[in-house]
């Protein structure tokens, strides 16, 4: 295949993973009431992000953007480090929806202190873990009822997203099956014949399109 056929080619598969990601997307929006303690400032910023088009990527961690390994260390999967770089570069902001014990802490922010002292702590990757790029969209469970697929989680991660289109990616069928039933453009990674993750290039796509 010559170059400029090839080029053609990694267009129209492009093109088709966009019309198959769009073909799974419910006809009801994506977004849902901000929690009133949300400051207002925030609400107008998000709805001007949503304007000219917003997305907030969603992934689990384990096996998805994260691997241990037999020894119980941990690194990042193969290509997530370039992945979460592109999206950082794109301006295209991420969050975790994952599984941690619910007594790590009382709120959001503290099991997501006690998940980074983990990980960090088994970390054997030549660089460390991206956490400053998911801020604080990091959804944990506050029972062990709330643990996936529970679709709380998924919930939460939505009031909050303020019309910003959301994607949610894992390696399980579970979970993304449940996150695209709530309106979640869902991905599951690691499938033969398809990219590892969903690519930046259709995210944008996605975030300018209709919700």
């Amino acid at each position: 295949m010559n170059r400029s056929a090839s080029r053609g080619f990694f267009r129209t598969s492009l093109m088709l993973l966009v019309a198959a990601v769009a073909s799974t997307l419910p006809a009801t929006a994506a977004s849902a009431t901000v929690p009133a303690e949300v400051s207002q400032h925030a609400r107008v910023g998000a709805r001007a992000d949503a304007a000219r088009g917003c997305a907030i990527v969603y992934f689990d961690l384990g096996e998805t953007l994260v691997h241990t390994a037999e020894d119980s260390s941990t690194g990042y999967m193969p290509g997530a480090a370039a992945y979460l770089r592109e999206l950082r570069e794109r301006h295209i902001k991420v969050g975790l929806i994952t599984n941690v014990p619910s007594s790590w802490g009382e709120t959001d922010a503290e099991r997501a202190a006690a998940l980074k002292k983990e990980v960090d702590g088994s970390w054997k990757g030549s660089a460390p873990f991206a956490w400053k790029d998911f801020g604080d969209r990091i959804r944990t469970p506050r029972t062990e009822a709330e643990r996936k697929p529970a679709p709380i989680l998924w919930e939460r991660a939505r009031a909050e997203a303020d019309g910003c289109r959301l994607v949610y990616q894992a390696e399980t069928a579970e979970e993304t099956e449940v996150a695209a039933s709530l309106g979640y453009v869902a991905y599951r990674i690691g499938q033969p014949f398809r990219p590892a993750y969903l690519p930046a290039r259709v995210i944008e796509m996605l975030a300018r399109g209709p919700r």
